[in-house]
């Protein structure tokens, strides 16, 4: 990541400028989603699971977080993961406009006492949610932590993604996209995963490339949709049960371990041997607390 200027330097010092400068992010976000012609795919999982009364890990990658907000839409109480640093307080103060409640902390920062949290709050009832290759990286690929989290609290992820057919990719480690009014835009959210609690480090493995390959999949299938014009419809929740044409597997596709799934098919990652990865988010020690 670039070293901010001195400018920005002290705009991250100055709280006046930062909370202008959140109030004017959040003010953007609110006219992009009001300009853009809107579809929504799966949004009857969420749904679902709260009806259910269940708690989930709503997963995103860091460079399409800036539409997430509208995709939850105050569905249940949620607490995003963000940086502990100065710039994920701009984040941390923009979302809260949205009734989004910030942890802060991440895999290398702060993180055994974030996940602490982060059970805390799925234990209440609550969702959480991260950018699992937040926060440097790399992008599009996600890491060990999201996995321990679920496996800790024994509560599903569910994938998410946004697509703009405007945007702006900037020249970040993430690539962030800036998303841009009077376009089309799509929220597709994937089946729940399952983890299994008692997971080895080769079960933890499969999980993590699970989860990254099941986000690269929903990415890919947003992208095509804002790219058909006639993929418009404005913020219309999708009739219960529909989801993305089926198409033939083919041979070997979607055995464990090889190959992708359809991106809402839902698969719980089965249990392996009781041995724990001692991996993201300081995974040891909040074992031997919650003990």
């Amino acid at each position: 990541m670039k070293t901010p200027s001195r400018w920005g330097r002290r705009l991250l010092r100055s709280d006046r400028l930062r909370q202008v400068l959140c109030w004017v992010i959040h003010l953007y976000i609110r006219f992009v989603y009001a300009t853009n012609r809107w579809t929504v795919e799966g949004a009857e999982v969420p749904h679902r699971l709260r009806l259910e009364g269940r708690s989930f890990i709503l997963a995103f990658w860091h460079g399409r977080l800036m539409m997430i907000p509208m995709a939850w839409q105050r569905l249940a109480p949620m607490h995003m993961l963000i940086s502990a640093q100065r710039d994920g307080r701009i984040i941390a103060d923009a979302v809260t406009y949205f009734g989004v409640q910030s942890i802060a902390g991440s895999t290398k920062r702060g993180g055994s006492a974030a996940l602490r949290t982060m059970v805390k709050r799925l234990d209440a009832g609550d969702c959480v949610g991260i950018t699992p290759d937040g926060p440097r990286g790399p992008a599009t690929v996600a890491s060990s932590g999201i996995v321990n989290l679920a496996r800790l609290a024994g509560v599903p992820i569910v994938p998410v993604v946004v697509a703009t057919s405007r945007r702006r990719v900037l020249r970040t480690w993430d690539r962030f996209q800036l998303a841009l009014p009077f376009g089309r835009g799509a929220f597709v959210w994937g089946e729940p995963i399952e983890i299994a609690a008692d997971l080895d480090a080769a079960g933890a493995e499969e999980a993590r490339l699970l989860v990254e390959s099941r986000m690269n999949e929903i990415a890919a299938e947003a992208d095509r949709r804002v790219r058909q014009k006639g993929a418009t419809g404005k913020s219309a929740l999708p009739q219960r049960g529909k989801g993305w044409p089926s198409r033939q597997r083919r041979p070997g596709e979607g055995d464990a371990g090889t190959g992708p799934h359809p991106p809402n098919a839902s698969r719980r990652v089965p249990p392996s041997s009781p041995a724990l990865p001692e991996r993201g988010f300081g995974l040891g020690a909040v074992e031997r607390r919650r003990r």
